[in-house]
């Protein structure tokens, strides 16, 4: 079964980490950067971190000090924890997933991207996609999940198999992966650059890097009709060259036209 997705997804351009600017104190991920998207009309894009107790938190980092004025990594603490901590540049706190549901409410498309977990898109314990799935048990708007690993992808399957799922993809250089590189790695690598696992997760989209959307593996996809968007856009013009062959596009830092 591969669950589609919904028409939406193709036609409202979607915020990147939502339609944040930290200068208007509304940082990535935040939960006024998703308002901002929900007003203008825009899809929105958002990451999900595990917190120790097993909640997704919607946060892109897998430590804290980047968007956080705490430090270490995100799991080592509860959900109740996680809300005591403010993120920069924002009044309000890490948000967690089912709040981010309830102020969507199914008034944009949702795109969920599941972190990964393991540090080689590896198999993982299965704790972020069992609360993702959980979260999204009855949800009604157009919503879907995705993510760079595939095990993450598979799991979603089993879990949600009637939520649209894709794989995040780029070209996975060797750079990205831990040093040395062990041949069952570089296998791994080849595996994920090949997109190997579309059929294998019964994946209905990817979100693949826009510079690299004239791979061959990518035509092949958007040939057998399945849909293809993109990350991230950047400026109007990036946006025109993307098009070319995505469907829809992932943007930040300006704003995207709408249909």
């Amino acid at each position: 079964m591969r669950p589609r997705l919904a028409p939406a997804f193709l036609t409202r351009p979607i915020a990147h980490r939502a339609l944040h600017d930290a200068s208007a104190g509304q940082p990535e991920n935040s939960m006024p950067a998703i308002r901002a998207a929900i007003r203008a009309g825009y899809g929105i894009e958002i990451d999900l971190q595990p917190s120790a107790d097993g909640v997704a938190m919607v946060f892109h980092d897998d430590t804290l000090d980047r968007l956080t004025h705490a430090s270490g990594p995100i799991r080592a603490l509860t959900a109740a924890e996680l809300q005591r901590i403010r993120v920069r540049s924002c009044p309000e706190p890490i948000p967690t997933l089912p709040e981010v549901l309830a102020e969507v409410a199914g008034r944009v498309p949702l795109l969920i991207e599941i972190k990964d977990q393991s540090g080689v898109m590896g198999p993982t314990d299965g704790t972020l996609e069992q609360a993702t799935a959980a979260a999204l048990h009855g949800y009604a708007g157009p919503v879907a999940v995705m993510s760079f690993n595939p095990f993450s992808v598979g799991l979603m399957a089993q879990a949600a198999p009637d939520i649209p799922r894709g794989l995040t993809t780029y070209a996975f250089p060797a750079s990205d992966f831990p040093a040395p590189l062990t041949p069952e790695h570089e296998a791994h690598r080849q595996a994920l650059a090949d997109i190997a696992a579309f059929d294998t997760v019964a994946a209905s989209f990817i979100s693949h890097h826009w510079a690299d959307l004239g791979r061959a593996r990518v035509a092949e996809i958007r040939a057998e009709g399945w849909d293809v968007l993109c990350w991230t856009i950047r400026s109007p013009e990036d946006e025109a060259v993307a098009r070319r062959v995505a469907q829809n596009i992932t943007f930040e830092r300006y704003l995207a036209a709408m249909p």
